[in-house]
C-alpha cells in the first residue's frame, strides 16, 4: 500500500456497543482489546474510525509495521 497509513489500537471492550460501533471496528480489522492494525489513510477508513472513536487510539504508522 502506498500512500499514508494509521495505526488504530483497540482499547475498550466492544462488549454493549451499539452495532454500528461494532461493525466498524471489525471492519477496520480489530478483534480484541490492544489489538492494533494499519490501515490506509482514506475518507473511508477515517469515517470508521471516527465512529468509534472514543474505544480507539490513533496514530501515524511507522514505515516497518505489517497489516
Amino acid at each position: 500500500m502506498s500512500g499514508k497509513q494509521i495505526k488504530v489500537t483497540l482499547k475498550r471492550s466492544l462488549h454493549g456497543q451499539l452495532a454500528n460501533i461494532r461493525n466498524s471496528a471489525r471492519g477496520l480489522g480489530l478483534r480484541r482489546i490492544g489489538h492494533s492494525v494499519v490501515v490506509a489513510d482514506t475518507p473511508a477508513n477515517r469515517g470508521m474510525v471516527n465512529t468509534a472513536s472514543h474505544m480507539l487510539a490513533v496514530e501515524p504508522a511507522t514505515g516497518s509495521e505489517k497489516r
